[in-house]
């Protein structure tokens, strides 16, 4: 369990991220990538939660590259327990630490919104 909501607030979280740490953190435990641009993810609680890549795939940025349908698709859980790509698949991404772009899973919990019943994204 983590320290008060007041505490992080104090630290200059915001009041989401401030509550989430409040709580403990969340590892994730598996990750599925959809057609459109979307994450199933599951957490180590026993959550199911559906993250919405759209408003990072934007021209200019770093996240430019998984504008490319299949390597958007190609999605993976790394050491962390981070949510990863890797940009040239033939590349290791632990030898060559440019090749690939991830999202730590505090971000990925606070900014996705709950699976409930029978999503078609699960």
């Amino acid at each position: 369990m983590g320290k008060s909501v007041e505490y992080y607030l104090s630290r200059g979280f915001d009041r989401r991220m401030a509550e989430y740490f409040s709580k403990g953190r969340r590892r994730i435990v598996s990750v599925d990538a959809h057609e459109d641009y979307t994450l199933a993810l599951c957490f180590d609680n026993g959550e199911r939660r559906l993250y919405d890549c759209v408003d990072l795939l934007r021209k200019g940025t770093v996240f430019e590259v998984l504008l490319d349908r299949g390597t958007f698709l190609r999605a993976y859980l790394d050491e962390e327990a981070c949510v990863a790509w890797d940009i040239d698949p033939t590349v290791d991404s632990r030898v060559v630490w440019s090749n690939k772009l991830e999202l730590c899973p505090d971000t990925c919990y606070v900014d996705s919104v709950p699976i409930t019943g029978g999503d078609a994204h699960v």
